[in-house]
């Protein structure tokens, strides 16, 4: 699986590590990603996905139904 989000699509960023000499080298900044254990009510049933930490926070406020529902995916294959 891919180091991307599941629900946002958040993905690794390229960015360049600078030196204190100024010597600049690329580098990626990783988004911070979590296995996590969501309830789904209307499946009655736990659901595994790959989240940012933005995402879960979204998640408490929105709802699952409603970010798979934007996000374009179901919830039956997780």
């Amino acid at each position: 699986m891919s180091r991307r989000c599941e629900l946002t699509g958040k993905k690794a960023n390229n960015g360049m590590s600078i030196s204190h000499s100024h010597r600049r080298t690329k580098r990626l900044q990783h988004a911070n990603l979590q296995t996590k254990r969501v309830w789904w009510p209307s499946g009655n049933r736990w659901v595994k996905l790959k989240l940012s930490t933005k995402a879960i926070k979204t998640l408490d406020s929105k709802g699952i139904e409603a970010m798979a529902k934007e996000a374009g995916i179901n919830l039956n294959n997780y």
